[in-house]
């Protein structure tokens, strides 16, 4: 998974997010940058996030930005990591939904979404990936976590 980010493109490694929704809009760039979804999708994203809270806050220091399935924006089913330095408070009065790791999920395909959700618990239910991912700072540490971890 890690080695299909670095060869799609589909990764981003930045200093700071002024404010989540920026967190959120940043995330996204990897996949408007190829045409896997345009700027309304980061959109829908914020508004649930504001409807439903920091859902996409899954484990501490780690977010999953996603709508829901066929939202508006979206041409392709894809993910894509982002990895900020400074962790990106969603919640400010509660730290265990601040995130460093953006894996953002662009879903159009049901089965294909599924497959991508399925992937990511796999990679994500690894400790020591986890804290790997939150040292990485280039495409180079992708490949080298994927090497020693995944494959």
């Amino acid at each position: 998974m890690l080695k299909e980010f670095v060869e799609q493109n589909h990764y981003k490694f930045i200093e700071k997010a002024d404010t989540w929704q920026d967190a959120i809009r940043l995330s996204c760039q990897a996949l408007e940058a190829d045409g896997t979804i345009d700027e309304r999708y980061a959109q829908s994203i914020i508004e649930c996030v504001n409807e439903y809270g920091p859902y996409i806050v899954i484990i501490p220091d780690v977010a999953m930005p996603h709508s829901t399935q066929g939202a508006v924006g979206v041409t392709r089913s894809a993910i894509s990591f982002m990895k900020v330095e400074q962790p990106v408070a969603f919640d400010e009065n509660d730290r265990e939904k601040d995130a460093v790791l953006f894996f953002t999920l662009a879903a159009l395909d049901p089965d294909q979404h599924l497959e991508n959700m399925q992937k990511l618990v796999e990679l994500l239910s690894d400790d020591d990936v986890v804290e790997a991912l939150k040292k990485a700072k280039s495409p180079e540490d992708l490949l080298e976590i994927q090497a020693k971890y995944i494959d």
